[in-house]
């Protein structure tokens, strides 16, 4: 880009900056809803073959039929929580790892690890407090937000061609899988806590729909306590992400409202 053409995107987004949120900018710089889920789907593709040629991908094991199930379950209800104006391809990738992680990209394109689900021996309804995270985060464009803020504070890199940075949550060198893809969306940056709240709200509503108990997203940060405690002080002030304890206590407030959504959706 040159300077003139950056020069006269500075200007757009100065006048931009008091007129409209990180998700306008997004839109006004190139990256709206459509946009950054076509772009996101091609990178999703390419990282699901690098994860087929080490092979990688998990369709045959329980677990990976357990997972898919509650995804296909949770789906329904998930495009009915869409409110971006842009329907959802959603799709799921199970990958044979053993780390605990989980990740949605823009537009819905998903992966799970098998070790989130063998390592903390998660039930179903505990999949579906992972899995209806990662949809939330998908659903409230949390993506698409990171990139409008990326460039409102300069942190984004590149305005043109490629996707700009945004974020994930997920480790940048999880198994060096799609490194390059995967660190155009941020993979190595967190999202924001009160995004994480958001998503975990999100999730809790969608698993209620879908006959998945919400307590269980209680027991998902129980067992995550059990292997890696980040309850100290230091984390409670300086980590980006809520401590455990911290979203446990954010779900107990929030279960008086989701559960009678669960209990209609059992009697159905």
């Amino acid at each position: 880009m040159n300077n003139r053409n950056s020069s006269a995107l500075a200007l757009l987004l100065a006048l931009l900056m008091p007129l409209s949120g990180c998700m306008s900018v997004a839109d006004a710089v190139g990256y709206d809803t459509a946009s950054l889920n076509n772009e996101a789907a091609k990178s999703y593709t390419e990282v699901v073959k690098q994860a087929q040629s080490r092979q990688m991908i998990d369709t045959t094991s329980n677990t990976s039929r357990r997972i898919h199930a509650v995804f296909n379950r949770l789906k329904p209800f998930a495009n009915q929580e869409n409110r971006t104006g842009v329907p959802f391809d959603w799709q799921m990738t199970v990958v044979k790892s053993n780390e605990l992680n989980a990740w949605a990209m823009p537009g819905g394109k998903m992966m799970v690890y098998t070790g989130i689900v063998d390592k903390l021996n998660l039930s179903d309804d505990e999949i579906a407090a992972v899995v209806g995270h990662e949809m939330s985060h998908a659903l409230n464009e949390h993506s698409k937000k990171a990139v409008g803020q990326q460039v409102l504070t300069g942190l984004a890199t590149s305005i043109g061609g490629a996707i700009l940075q945004s974020q994930t949550g997920v480790s940048s060198d999880t198994l060096n899988l799609g490194s390059g893809i995967l660190s155009e969306y941020g993979i190595n940056m967190p999202f924001s806590r009160s995004q994480e709240n958001e998503a975990d709200s999100g999730g809790l509503y969608l698993m209620a729909k879908a006959g998945y108990n919400p307590e269980a997203a209680l027991s998902v940060w129980q067992k995550m306590n059990n292997v890696s405690n980040n309850n100290n002080a230091l984390v409670a002030l300086t980590s980006s992400h809520p401590t455990n304890n911290a979203r446990m206590e954010a779900i107990r407030r929030q279960l008086p409202q989701v559960m009678p959504i669960y209990e209609q959706a059992r009697r159905k």
